[in-house]
């Protein structure tokens, strides 16, 4: 069981340690409020339900949903996840406070999305000659015999809807944590544009 929390992402920057420049996302991770405590006895399994970012209007809040943020004493927020983790209690704060410098993270975020793409983009084909007169630059080539199975097989890669899926970036490493501004630096990249929602999980 891993804790996690909710996080926005600011986009890239860079530090540097003793010369060595490190490429970094920075993260807002937090402050998430602890709406709901699940427990083996009541639900059948352990959890943490997250609050995180901007409080909503009540009329922009369903009512069973504002019930449920009413009956942990809560103001509505705007987005609400669910995490296998323990050592919190209802109404309790988590922070960027439970990484540390060191730590090994994963990130799941949204990809950007990229639109229908052909081949090359999308599964990174090479593609046929590029000169004149091949008739055959940027396709995908045959995608099956004729005799058997007369068919195409499914899960051929073929051009179609490339990005805006969810993705998980494992073993990133956190190279700094600033509490006081609730910001998290990662080494790396992670899914998503900048603004984007991520659910940060420690490894």
């Amino acid at each position: 069981m891993s804790m996690g929390i909710i996080g926005k992402k600011i986009g890239m920057s860079q530090l540097f340690n003793g010369g060595e420049m490190i490429p970094v996302t920075v993260i807002q991770a937090g402050p998430c409020k602890v709406v709901q405590k699940k427990t083996v006895e009541k639900d059948g399994y352990e959890a943490l339900q997250l609050a995180f970012q901007e409080e909503k209007k009540k009329e922009r809040v369903t009512k069973p949903l504002a019930g449920h943020y009413q009956k942990a004493n809560v103001a509505p927020h705007r987005f609400l996840r669910e995490f296998r983790a323990a050592g919190f209690e209802q109404g309790q704060d988590v922070t960027v406070e439970i990484f540390k410098k060191g730590d090994f993270i994963s990130v799941t975020g949204v990809s950007k999305g990229k639109g229908f793409a052909g081949v090359m983009k999308r599964h990174n084909f090479a593609g046929g000659p590029g000169s004149h007169g091949s008739m055959f630059n940027r396709e995908p080539g045959s995608i099956g015999a004729s005799a058997y199975p007369s068919r195409v097989w499914p899960g051929k890669k073929l051009p179609g809807h490339m990005g805006a899926a969810t993705v998980t970036v494992k073993n990133l490493k956190v190279v700094d944590v600033r509490p006081e501004q609730n910001l998290l630096f990662v080494r790396g990249a992670i899914p998503g544009g900048d603004n984007a929602l991520v659910l940060i999980y420690k490894d």
